[in-house]
């Protein structure tokens, strides 16, 4: 398995193996294939954020009451614990400081 480095941005959910201005919120070494998962993760991430812009124009359904909106914070969730699981030091520690894995 080779493991290359790749910097990820979370905000514009970027996944690159060269190093930019602002791409390096996180750095991580990761497979082909972790890659790829990271990619339909933060494309899960995309879905339900769309879902839930459009779920926000109705004004009947509560924010609580919302799938759309529980599955966004699951799949993020999901992809920094697989940030975490693939960062380098100062990754884990950022992600470990934010306490966003934590139940």
């Amino acid at each position: 398995m080779n493991k290359n480095k790749y910097y990820i941005n979370m905000g514009t959910q970027e996944i690159s193996l060269n190093h930019d201005a602002n791409n390096d919120d996180f750095v991580v070494f990761a497979t082909e294939e972790e890659i790829i998962k990271i990619r339909e993760i933060f494309d899960e991430v995309y879905n339900s954020d769309m879902r839930s812009f459009f779920r926000a124009h109705i004004p009947a359904m509560p924010y609580h009451q919302d799938q759309d909106n529980d599955d966004y914070d699951v799949e993020l969730k999901s992809a920094f614990r697989m940030i975490h699981d693939l960062g380098d030091e100062m990754t884990r520690e950022h992600i470990e400081q934010m306490k966003i894995l934590e139940d």
